[in-house]
């Protein structure tokens, strides 16, 4: 009887060195981010966080990804905003419910690892984790043969926030007559690159290093410009307590997300023309022939962020916001919905 050969792991297409390096890669970037609540280390089973300081709070949760914006990383081959695009998405999502981002954890997962690759990525995450205000304290890497071609990835993550219960902003406060204010997005944000590169690779025939005037860049430099972080406005107009709601403009545009942020019985008119779409937006719906309302509720058009205020306190939130040297747009009201759709353009 012939004996077999052994079968490593390694021979299965999963190298331990490989990841063993990636962590080592890790520890560091990871500890710039700790703060005096961080009780574990990269390495544990479980990361420990302590909420000393905090009387009655409230933890606010979200996890996502970046969607096929990773497509267009690979086809650059530029890895190291990806982590800066995923960190920023999640703290906007639990900033506008009031929260202050506390720890993050995150999901990179490929068909063969690549620990330098995995460093741009890493590097880049907690970079915005920095940013911030945010430790990372952990994560899973995993390298699935079969599952993934190659080297391409996937990228997710959670984040855990908190707010006092009674700061907790819920939008219940807001009524017809509040000004809508919206802050301006840096591009695409981690949304509708099925659809961009739809139109931009396969349809109009660019490669990432086209150059296109109209963009002053090269296509991959404008497709992967970081989703940016309101962090810094949202919490200045919060602490004034001025802040009534507020909505982070992704998938669905404006016309998907600002309802989730308005009470019952209250609607929105948005006024077009009252902020500038940056030119990405225009080439798309030039070259993809896209119908308005199909335009207006997949991409963000150049709004990144909606923020509610009265009426009487806008004059007070456009200073604050002017003093941070935050540019935004006065871009619609709260109205009262009766049949009316919950978002409107005029």
């Amino acid at each position: 009887m012939n004996a077999k050969k052994p079968v490593s792991y390694k021979d299965a297409g999963v190298d331990i060195s490989e990841a063993d390096r990636m962590i080592g890669y890790i520890k560091p970037l990871a500890a710039k981010t700790f703060s005096k609540n961080v009780l574990t280390g990269i390495g544990a089973f479980g990361g420990g966080f302590s909420l000393r300081g905090w009387k009655d709070p409230v933890l606010v949760s979200s996890i996502d990804g970046v969607g096929t914006k990773l497509k267009v990383a690979m086809l650059a081959g530029k890895h190291d905003t990806i982590g800066e695009d995923l960190v920023n998405h999640c703290v906007n999502d639990i900033m506008v419910q009031g929260a202050s981002p506390l720890f993050f954890l995150d999901y990179f997962a490929t068909g063969k690892l690549d620990a330098a690759l995995g460093r741009e990525v890493i590097y880049g995450m907690s970079k915005a984790c920095v940013e911030n205000g945010c430790a990372l304290i952990g994560g899973e890497t995993a390298e699935m043969p079969g599952m993934y071609e190659g080297g391409d990835y996937d990228l997710a993550g959670c984040i855990i926030g908190a707010v006092e219960r009674k700061r907790m902003i819920t939008g219940g406060r807001i009524k017809p007559g509040d000004v809508l204010i919206g802050l301006p997005s840096t591009g695409l944000h981690t949304n509708g690159y099925s659809l961009a590169r739809r139109i931009l690779f396969e349809q109009a025939g660019y490669r990432v290093d086209t150059h296109l005037p109209e963009l002053g860049c090269t296509v991959g430099d404008e497709l992967l410009k970081v989703h940016r972080s309101y962090r810094a406005p949202i919490r200045a107009l919060h602490k004034a307590g001025i802040l009534k709601g507020a909505a982070h403009i992704t998938g669905g545009g404006i016309t998907g997300n600002l309802p989730r942020v308005l009470p019952k019985g209250c609607g929105a008119e948005v006024a077009l023309g009252s902020w500038p779409e940056p030119p990405v937006f225009q080439l798309l719906k030039k070259l993809g022939n896209m119908e308005e309302e199909d335009y207006r509720q997949t991409l963000n058009t150049g709004i990144g962020m909606i923020l509610v205020v009265s009426k009487k306190k806008a004059s007070e939130a456009e200073r604050r916001l002017k003093r941070l040297r935050e540019p935004f747009h006065v871009i619609g009201r709260v109205l009262e919905r009766k049949r009316r759709a919950a978002v409107t353009y005029r």
